[in-house]
């Protein structure tokens, strides 16, 4: 039963109490997991280029690019605290009055602690930290090695010096071009004229929190025209927040609505699954998507933005293909050789499963069939080989409805209490780095409404801590998981160059993030 501030609480959101109700079912009786057939891989599901087919469409897409309007869609609302954890860990436990930094490092087994320290003027920071240490420390000369380390890292995380877990990940120093530092963000922008800029503009939408908003406006306005004059390419950068509608509520242990202290209920942002409103609101040919902190330096990027090219060739291609397709299935002058052609085109290139009675169907029903399993949005997703990384894989999955199809399924989603379910799994050869590119417009040139092709069951419970007491919360299905269920997916297979993640603060010290 909800109060009438409760309703008005609710309603000020944009959700409704079927909604909530909803959810706090799915809390209350856990989701579904996913039913996993077998991984893909390549040959089944996964298709693997050669150089010469590589190339041709990377000329293909270079051919067509400048008809086409595109952005480049970069989630980049997370803080950074998480990249800074060990080191959050460290000011805790570390005295430097009672040990030196080397006992500490034995006495705990740290190896994160001891590389950081072992390679600080690698960090494209450094120098940074070291004059905000000698502004707020005037003795920072005469302090021991030791009480030097734990001031270096008090300097960069505490808010009355640079604050650096506040900031997102976009905004934080990244890489070093000699005495120049730059922003995950600038690279984003310079990455973008590689491959997702046509007439010499290049639109970039970045999803952020509200707080942050303000300190990327004044980043762009830092970068932009040095960036143009560097490049010649124009930057029309727009940005989103996650909407207050996709909010989910979480439930305590003993499944109540968890409220926070005045009695309103708690609502919390339900994870990337959350963004695909933000993704819905854009209209644009085609929409790249990849993730704020998987980026490289300069150089490097150069070669992986040819891969982007590859992906982005692929689904214009299969684009032509399929509006041809529909096209004719309009006109009604389809024979039964034309309906076997497009099925079969549906199996061997789209990874679409045909119904075993397709065959017997009436020329009207073929039609039918056919215009509903091509006229969907269309993604095409690099996969790189798995070399022991977390994250979602590529799987053949059987739906509640029973129809079979090729998804990103995260581990979460998976029954690893199933032996035959974890047998699949330890199968898998690739694994989804979050590098996409999507067409979400149809054969007429209508946007699609990317709300209409989510699986909903495929949600996710966490657990989580609130005030100290755990929390049972609901994440919506993941972007480019539940939520592009029923899209066209084809993935092809990318080096595992292209994926570069900074998780922690010490993956800035990869070859990746390193000017050679």
């Amino acid at each position: 039963m909800f109060s009438e501030k409760d309703i008005d609480q609710i309603h000020s959101k944009g959700i409704t109490i079927d909604q909530l109700n909803l959810q706090v079912e799915r809390l209350k009786n856990g989701v579904s997991y996913s039913k996993l057939l077998a991984a893909a891989t390549i040959g089944r599901g996964i298709e693997k280029f050669t150089e010469k087919d590589t190339d041709s469409y990377i000329k293909f897409f270079e051919s067509k690019k400048n008809n086409l309007s595109m952005v480049k869609f970069v989630p980049a609302s997370g803080a950074a605290t998480r990249m800074f954890k060990f080191l959050f860990q460290f000011l805790k436990k570390f005295n430097p009055k009672k040990e030196t930094i080397n006992q500490f490092i034995d006495r705990q087994s740290n190896d994160l602690v001891k590389t950081f320290f072992s390679n600080l003027e690698a960090f494209p920071f450094y120098k940074e930290v070291i004059r905000t240490l000698k502004k707020n420390k005037p003795a920072f000369n005469h302090m021991s090695y030791d009480e030097t380390c734990k001031s270096f890292v008090k300097a960069m995380l505490d808010h009355k010096a640079l604050n650096y877990s506040f900031f997102p990940k976009g905004l934080l120093p990244f890489h070093k071009y000699g005495d120049e530092v730059v922003s995950a963000f600038r690279e984003h922008l310079l990455e973008a004229t590689l491959y997702a800029s046509s007439n010499n503009l290049a639109n970039l939408h970045f999803t952020v929190s509200s707080n942050h908003l303000k300190y990327f406006e004044f980043e762009f306005e830092s970068v932009n025209k040095g960036l143009t004059k560097e490049t010649g390419v124009q930057f029309k950068v727009s940005y989103s927040y996650q909407k207050e509608a996709t909010e989910t509520v979480a439930l305590t242990p003993d499944n109540s609505i968890c409220r926070k202290e005045d009695g309103s209920i708690l609502f919390r942002p339900a994870g990337h699954g959350a963004l695909l409103e933000n993704l819905n609101d854009l209209d644009y040919d085609l929409i790249f998507i990849k993730n704020i902190d998987n980026i490289t330096v300069a150089d490097k990027n150069v070669t992986i933005s040819e891969y982007k090219k590859l992906l982005g060739g692929v689904l214009l291609h299969i684009q032509e293909k399929v509006f041809v397709y529909l096209n004719k299935l309009d006109k009604n002058d389809c024979d039964d050789e034309d309906y076997k052609i497009m099925a079969l085109f549906l199996i061997h290139k789209l990874n679409v499963v045909i119904k075993p009675e397709f065959d017997n169907f009436s020329s009207d029903k073929k039609a039918a069939y056919l215009k509903e399993k091509l006229n969907r949005p269309i993604r095409v997703c690099g996969m790189v080989k798995n070399e022991g990384q977390p994250g979602g894989g590529p799987f053949w999955v059987k739906g509640k409805d029973s129809n079979i199809s090729l998804q990103i399924v995260e581990f979460a989603q998976i029954n690893f209490s199933s032996k035959e379910q974890q047998g699949i799994v330890y199968k898998a050869t690739h694994f989804n780095p979050t590098d996409l590119v999507c067409a979400v417009k149809n054969y007429k040139g209508e946007k699609f409404n990317l709300k209409n092709y989510v699986d909903h069951n495929a949600s996710f419970i966490t657990t989580k801590t609130q005030n100290g007491v755990n929390i049972k919360a609901l994440e919506l299905p993941g972007l480019w998981n539940g939520s592009m269920a029923g899209w066209i997916s084809v993935f092809v297979e990318v080096p595992l160059e292209t994926f570069n993640p900074v998780k922690t603060v010490n993956d800035l010290l990869l070859p990746a993030h390193q000017v050679e």
